[in-house]
C-alpha cells in the first residue's frame, strides 16, 4: 500500500516535457481536490527529460525550431521568449547569452527550457485551486495493474533512492509520458562500453567525450539529421580541425529556417494520390511525387512572398487534414514499408532547422571539406588493437571504411514497442493492457482522447498516454509527419486533451456520459441558445487558458451563471433541464476541442479563441456583445398586430 493516502489522484508517469505539461494541465483544470503525483525514474531528467536537460545539452546547442515556437502552450503562444528575457536566472549563463535578447523567430539554447518547465510548474502549483497539489517522487514504474475504474502502478525505487524494492501508487487514473524509447545500435554490440563510443550524446558523459577528442581527431557521427548536426556544431564551435564523417542511409541533411521564420497554415487542394484503389508501392510514389510538384508550384505562385527553403514545409502542413482520409485506403503492410522508405525524407519534408546550427556545418561540408557526407548505413563497428573504432559502410554501390576516434551514435528512437527497452512497456504489452499500433507499428493503439486501447479496441483502464507512444496514431488520425508526430507541437494538445477528458471521468462536476448533450449543443438553431453556448465556450477557454488562480475562480462564477441561461433557455418547451453536471461537461468537451484546434497556429488560435487581454477587457467586450446580440434579435422578430 502507498504512503499517500487515499482520495482522488493522478499519477503521471513520467517527468520530462510530456509529464510535466500535462501536470501543469491537471493543476490548472482541477476544480475539486486532486493529487497529483509526477513520477520521474531519473530525477536529473524531472522537468526536462533526455531532450532538455542542462548537464545533457551544451549552450551551443539551441532548438531546432524558433524560441517563439517553444511556449509549452499553444495557446499563450510568447510565454517562453517572454519568460526568457524577462523572468529567466541568467547569473551563471555564458557570455553569448547573458545580454541576448530573445526573439519570436531567434534561437535559444536547449538548456535553459528545464528552468522554464521547473518555473511554470511551481507557478501552477501556487495558483492551483483549494486542495489541489503536487508530489514528485522518484522511481520507474515497472507496471500497472488496472482494476475497472482505478489502477495500481507498481514502483521500483530507483538504485540512488532512498527506498528500496516495490511501491504499489493507488490511482484514480494514470497517465503514461514515458518519453522517447532508445533504438539498440546492434552493429555496435561490440564496443557499447568502449571509450570511443558514444551511445548517448544527450548526456554529460557523451557531451564531455565529444569535447574531449583530440582537435586534430577523426570522428565519425552516425545520423545526417537534426541530432547529428547538434553534435558536428559542438565539435566545429568549439575550434575541432580534424575530418568530422557524417553518415546515413539516406544522406539527407536539415535545411535552414529563413531569418524572421513564422509558422503559417495555408489553404492548397487536396492532394490526389490515389485512384479508385490502391494501385501499389509505385504508382503511389509516383502520384505522390507529381502531386507535391505540384502543390508547391501552386504555393510558389499563390503565395510568392514564402521562402522558397520552407515551401515544403508548408505543403506538408496543408496536406495534414486530407492525409488520413488517403492513409485508410493503404494497406496496412504498404503504409508500414511507405513510412520505413520514407520517413528521412518526410522529416526533411517538415521541419527545418535555425541558422546557428545548420551555417556552422554546411559551410564544412563540400569537396575538400572537414565534414564528409555519407550516405551508407552502418554495418558494423568494431575496436582496434590502438584504441581507434573502425566502421563498416555499406553503400549503393560499395562497401568502405572510416576508422575514427570517436564514434558518435545518433541512431534514433525505437517506434516498435515490442523491441523497447522498457519494463513497462513490456508488461503492458504482455498483459494486453497496450497493443502496438496496428497500422503502423509505430507506438501503441489510443483513442481520440488518447486512452490506452486494448486488443479489442475499447479502453483498457483509466489509462492516457500523452507523446511518442501515440506516434502511430498522430499519423493516421491527425496526418501529422516527422517530428511532428511525437514533439512539442503534438504534446501541447496531448496534453490539454487527456487534462481534461481525465477531469471529465474523476471529478464530481462533470458527467462524461451527456455525449448526446455535447453533440447537440455544438451549433444549436435557436440564436438565443447559440448565443449562451457561445459564451460559455469562450469563459471555459479562457479559464483553462488562465494562469491566476483568482481569474480563474471570477470565470468560473460567471461561466456557472451562463450555464443556468442555457438550463433555461433548452426547456422552454418544457424539456426537463440537463443537469449542471452535463452541461459543464459538454461546455467543457467544446472548450477542449477549441484549444486543440490543428487547423490554425498557434498565434492563430489566440486571436480566434479572443485570449488577447485582461479578464477585464473581455469581460467589457462581453457585455457590449450581448447587447449587440439582443438588439439584433429584437429586430429579427415581427411587429406586434395593431388590435
Amino acid at each position: 500500500m502507498n504512503s499517500f493516502g487515499r482520495f482522488r489522484r493522478v499519477v503521471v508517469v513520467g517527468a520530462g516535457l510530456a509529464g510535466t505539461v500535462t501536470a501543469i494541465r491537471l493543476l490548472r483544470f482541477a476544480r475539486e481536490p486532486l493529487q497529483v503525483v509526477l513520477l520521474e525514474r531519473v530525477p536529473e531528467y524531472r522537468n526536462s527529460g533526455v531532450a532538455y536537460q542542462r548537464e545533457s545539452n551544451h549552450w551551443y546547442h539551441v532548438f531546432n525550431i524558433q524560441a517563439g515556437r517553444m511556449s509549452a502552450f499553444r495557446e499563450d503562444v510568447d510565454d517562453f521568449v517572454a519568460w526568457a528575457n524577462q523572468e529567466a536566472d541568467r547569473s551563471d549563463w555564458p557570455a553569448d547569452w547573458r545580454d541576448f535578447e530573445f526573439t519570436e523567430s531567434g534561437p535559444a539554447p536547449r538548456r535553459i527550457y528545464q528552468d522554464y518547465l521547473e518555473s511554470r510548474l511551481a507557478e501552477a502549483v501556487r495558483e492551483a485551486a483549494p486542495g489541489v497539489t503536487l508530489v514528485e517522487t522518484d522511481g520507474e514504474a515497472v507496471d500497472v495493474e488496472v482494476f475497472g475504474d482505478h489502477a495500481h502502478v507498481v514502483v521500483e525505487s530507483s538504485p540512488d533512492g532512498a527506498g528500496t524494492g516495490r511501491t504499489i501508487l493507488e490511482a484514480d487514473h494514470v497517465v503514461l509520458a514515458t518519453g522517447l524509447e532508445t533504438k539498440y545500435p546492434a552493429f555496435a554490440t561490440e564496443v557499447l562500453e568502449h571509450p570511443a563510443f558514444v551511445r548517448s550524446p544527450y548526456s554529460k558523459s557523451g557531451i564531455e567525450r565529444v569535447l574531449g577528442v583530440r582537435k586534430d581527431g577523426v570522428v565519425a557521427i552516425i545520423g545526417t539529421l537534426l541530432s547529428a548536426y547538434d553534435s558536428a556544431t559542438l565539435l566545429l564551435r568549439q575550434g575541432h580541425e580534424g575530418p568530422v564523417h557524417m553518415i546515413s542511409g539516406s544522406g539527407l541533411t536539415p535545411r535552414t529556417y529563413p531569418p524572421n521564420h513564422r509558422h503559417q497554415v495555408l489553404e492548397l487542394p487536396a492532394p490526389q494520390l490515389l485512384g479508385d484503389h490502391y494501385e501499389g508501392r509505385e504508382e503511389f510514389v509516383r502520384r505522390f511525387r507529381e502531386e507535391w510538384d505540384r502543390a508547391c508550384a501552386i504555393l510558389t505562385e499563390k503565395y510568392p512572398e514564402v521562402p522558397q527553403v520552407v515551401v515544403t514545409e508548408r505543403v506538408a502542413k496543408s496536406w495534414e487534414p486530407y492525409l488520413p482520409a488517403i492513409l485508410e485506403r493503404i494497406p496496412t503492410d504498404e503504409l508500414r514499408a511507405l513510412l520505413d522508405s520514407y520517413g528521412s525524407l518526410l522529416a526533411v519534408l517538415r521541419v527545418s532547422a535555425m541558422a546557428y546550427t545548420t551555417d556552422i556545418v554546411d559551410a564544412a561540408l563540400g569537396e575538400g571539406g572537414q565534414v564528409v557526407l555519407t550516405a551508407g548505413r552502418v554495418k558494423q563497428v568494431r575496436a582496434t588493437g590502438s584504441g581507434t573504432l573502425v566502421l563498416s559502410i555499406e553503400g549503393p554501390d560499395s562497401t568502405r571504411t572510416v576508422e575514427a576516434d570517436l564514434v558518435v551514435s545518433n541512431f534514433g528512437r525505437e517506434s516498435n514497442y515490442e523491441r523497447a527497452d522498457s519494463t513497462l512497456w513490456a508488461n503492458l504489452l504482455r498483459k494486453r493492457i497496450a497493443v502496438v499500433h496496428r497500422r503502423t507499428g509505430r507506438g501503441v493503439e489510443v483513442d481520440p482522447c488518447g486512452r490506452l486501447l486494448g486488443p479489442d479496441g475499447t479502453p483498457s483502464g483509466p489509462v492516457s498516454v500523452v507523446g511518442s507512444p501515440r506516434e502511430g496514431d498522430e499519423i493516421v488520425r491527425n496526418g501529422r509527419t516527422g517530428a511532428f508526430t511525437f514533439n512539442l507541437a503534438a504534446i501541447k494538445n496531448h496534453s490539454v486533451e487527456v487534462a481534461a477528458t481525465t477531469l471529465h471521468r474523476i471529478e464530481s462536476c462533470y458527467d462524461e456520459r451527456a455525449v448526446a448533450l455535447a453533440g447537440a449543443l455544438v451549433d444549436p438553431a435557436d440564436p438565443e441558445l447559440r448565443a449562451a453556448v457561445s459564451r460559455s465556450v469562450s469563459l471555459d477557454v479562457r479559464r483553462m487558458a488562465t494562469r491566476r488562480r483568482d481569474d480563474r475562480q471570477s470565470l468560473a462564477a460567471r461561466l456557472e451563471a451562463n450555464l443556468g441561461r442555457i438550463r433555461d433557455l433548452t426547456s422552454r418547451d418544457g424539456t426537463p433541464p440537463p443537469s449542471d453536471r452535463a452541461l459543464r461537461f459538454a461546455v467543457n468537451s467544446a472548450a477542449t476541442t477549441k484549444l486543440t484546434d490543428l487547423s490554425v497556429t498557434p498565434r492563430e488560435l489566440r486571436l480566434a479563441l479572443g485570449l488577447e487581454g485582461s479578464v477585464e477587457q473581455v469581460e467589457q467586450v462581453e457585455q457590449v456583445e450581448q447587447v449587440d446580440e439582443v438588439e439584433q434579435m429584437e429586430q429579427a422578430e415581427p411587429a406586434e398586430p395593431v388590435g
